[in-house]
């Protein structure tokens, strides 16, 4: 058996009591523990404490507390991405709060407006990976998951906590296993699965348990493809969501490493593959699912709920007024590339706003020629980040209008307006309805634009 060594605490016996899932060795190593159980309550030390622009409320938390100075600020990763640029004066205070923070505490993972939305960025610049822990004032946390690491979305005073101590209890929680075959047909996604699975067993079917992927599927997916679906199981109500690092993420993280921090990148990539952890083949589970990708097609989640899901030929033809590809579930280079193919040549019959998860991933995207195909469309670019998602501003939508977007939640008022629609959908059906003036399937832009 392997040892549970890792970056957040000493090396573990090899021996443990009973096989784990890859969530409960995670959660053994963050807690210094030999082994866990679910039920069992640890107290772990995160390797990584992520917050956003909520980092000023969270710092007049922290103020009530006797502390004073942040324990461990080296373990603190901060990003401007929700409200960037600030759209108003008031978010241009927060902002400005926020960088004051940094300077006084000393947090050197600091990333400005326009470097773009946290959970991507924390992969792309090496801070999260295989064998890490991070809890995060964001709901999508879980989202690292996919590089092997365990990432939960916490509340801002239990973030204030963590800031002061370092330290923080967490219940040890069942796993769900999602077992994938087979592939995915052409023009399907893991948005498709995602929508899916969650229109299968609700929007509360994995509450507070950890999802972990396996199955030989996985092998056949993408490094974008797989992050969409640890984000997207903060929609199920997972505690949080992994699956086992493997060749393409090594690759992954080799090559994103050497163009984000060159200095050190092997000294880094050589950390995540000692820390990398896997876990035990018969590792109990509380509840396994199958799924056979290749009998998955592309899906909608319908207003106003993200469980309220058809295939998109039920729902076809229904008006669209908008469209939006983004966000930290559906905002890399994969999505754009995906969009600008339907697009080119075309022109849009409706308004696309567009916005990269990251810089990284617009420099990519424009190098390639997708953002230039875009525009020639009509659409819109925005600065990387969270942009229209959470109904701060960069597209928000007016009274009546309905949308289709490539993010993560669709409920009343999501994106700024109570009375409006949001449809939810992979990246190039979001552009090919745009092209048709309604939800639309690419393949029914084979005879050119639609009426």
């Amino acid at each position: 058996m392997s040892s549970i060594t890792g970056p957040s605490g000493e090396a573990q016996s090899e021996a443990h009591w009973a096989p784990m899932t890859l969530t409960e060795k995670l959660l053994a190593r963050a807690s210094k523990r030999e082994s866990v159980k679910p039920g069992e309550i640890v107290v772990v030390e995160p390797d990584v404490v992520l917050s956003h622009d909520n980092s000023a409320a969270i710092w007049e938390i922290f103020q009530q507390l006797p502390h004073g100075k942040i324990r461990r600020p080296d373990r603190l990763a901060i990003t401007l991405d929700h409200a960037a640029p600030p759209p108003t004066a008031k978010h241009a205070q927060n902002h400005a709060q926020i960088r004051q923070l940094v300077r006084e505490q000393g947090i050197s993972k600091f990333y400005e407006i326009g470097r773009g939305i946290c959970h991507q960025v924390l992969c792309e610049e090496g801070v999260i990976g295989p064998g890490f822990t991070l809890l995060g004032a964001d709901s999508h946390s879980p989202h690292c998951g996919w590089l092997g690491a365990f990432g939960a979305g916490i509340g801002r005073s239990e973030v204030a906590a963590l800031w002061a101590t370092g330290e923080l209890w967490l219940r040890v929680p069942e796993t769900m296993r999602i077992v994938l075959t087979g592939r995915l047909k052409p023009g399907v996604t893991t948005k498709d699965l995602t929508i899916h699975m969650i229109g299968q067993l609700s929007s509360d079917g994995a509450t507070y348990l950890a999802v972990e992927f396996a199955g030989d599927g996985i092998s056949n997916l993408s490094p974008d493809a797989r992050a969409v679906l640890t984000n997207m199981m903060a929609e199920m109500g997972a505690k949080n969501a992994c699956m086992a690092p493997d060749a393409i993420t090594w690759d992954w993280l080799e090559s994103s490493l050497a163009r984000s921090r060159p200095q050190d990148a092997d000294e880094r990539l050589a950390t995540f593959r000692e820390s990398a952890l896997y876990p035990d083949a018969d590792a109990a589970c509380a509840v396994e699912h199958h799924v056979e990708l290749s009998a998955i097609e592309p899906m909608v989640s319908c207003p106003h709920t993200v469980d309220n899901v058809q295939p998109l030929s039920s729902v076809a033809h229904t008006r669209v007024d908008v469209g939006f590809i983004g966000t930290c579930t559906n905002g890399r280079l994969e999505d754009i590339a995906s969009a600008a193919d339907i697009v080119r040549g075309k022109r849009l019959r409706r308004r696309l706003l567009v916005i990269p998860a990251s810089s990284m991933v617009l420099r990519d995207a424009i190098e390639a020629g997708h953002i230039a195909a875009l525009l020639d469309a009509g659409a819109t670019i925005g600065t990387p980040g969270c942009g229209p998602c959470m109904g701060n501003h960069m597209g928000v939508l007016a009274p009546g209008e309905v949308c289709i977007s490539s993010a993560n939640r669709n409920f009343r008022g999501r994106m700024g307006q109570r009375d409006a629609e949001i449809y939810l959908a992979n990246p190039a059906v979001v552009a090919a309805s745009c092209v048709a003036g309604y939800l639309a399937h690419p393949a029914d832009l084979a005879g050119g634009e639609q009426a």
